[in-house]
């Protein structure tokens, strides 16, 4: 049996070009694995409305975007807010196709409770501001991004000038309703293996201490992989990232 295939699944406020370094740094490591970068709805022409996104709407784009590849047999990984999507895309797909989940800086509230339950001061009152005003009496208001400072000092720490210049010109709008619409992962699978890659100078919403509770909420992971970074690792450190997940899918060979 050949490698599994790569799935790659991008946090908030991007979309799925921010893995570019690490899937060249992958390509050089094994040609022969083949990638799968998805977008989430309502990014870089994928259909779908940020103001009226949930959850499940995204979970079944990215498991048709894995039926479009026709990829039977896989690894998934998830960055920071889709700790929220991958877990519901497991269970779609289930242990039968999926061989590994790998979380990285991932967001994951406890089941039955939302993202902005997990988040930390300042970002926790931003979220949950522009989330009530994006929502309250239906109004149709344009999708929240953190402004661009912010988002330097929560993604960028410890870049490289260029790197950071890649980070914040793909940097984009998200959906606040997802922010503070709960989770639910009672069907997931506990056979499919699971994999944190945990970010050490994470000055996002998910800070060292934040990703072990993240951690203990998903019921625990079997391996974890420290990496001296910021949030954004498949930018700051792809050569790294790529040697960890080459590695991780030549475990199913």
């Amino acid at each position: 049996m050949g490698l599994p295939a790569l799935v790659l699944v991008h946090g908030g406020g991007f979309a799925a070009d921010c893995w570019e370094p690490t899937v060249d740094a992958i390509r050089r490591a094994d040609p022969e694995l083949k990638v799968l970068t998805v977008d989430l709805p309502g990014r870089r022409g994928k259909p779908g409305d940020l103001v009226t996104a949930c959850i499940d709407e995204w979970v079944d784009s990215v498991v048709s975007d894995i039926e479009n590849a026709a990829l039977d047999d896989l690894v998934i990984v998830g960055h920071s807010l889709a700790g929220l999507i991958v877990p519901g895309v497991v269970t779609k797909l289930g242990s039968a196709r999926v061989r590994e989940m790998i979380l990285a800086a991932a967001q994951v509230p406890a089941n039955g409770s939302a993202l902005v339950d997990t988040l930390p001061g300042a970002l926790s009152w931003f979220a949950r501001r522009t989330a009530k005003r994006k929502v309250q009496k239906g109004r149709s208001v344009r999708p929240g991004g953190l402004p661009t400072a912010l988002a330097r000092f929560v993604f960028c720490n410890g870049m490289t000038p260029a790197q950071r210049r890649f980070t914040l010109a793909r940097s984009c709008q998200e959906s606040a309703p997802i922010m503070i619409e709960k989770v639910d992962r009672s069907g997931m699978p506990d056979d499919v293996p699971r994999t944190w890659i945990l970010t050490r100078r994470d000055r996002s919403a998910v800070s060292m201490k934040i990703q072990h509770e993240c951690i203990d909420a998903l019921g625990g992971v079997q391996t974890l992989v420290e990496i001296d970074t910021c949030h954004m690792l498949m930018v700051s450190e792809p050569q790294r990232l790529a040697e960890i997940l080459v590695q991780r899918c030549r475990l199913y060979e």
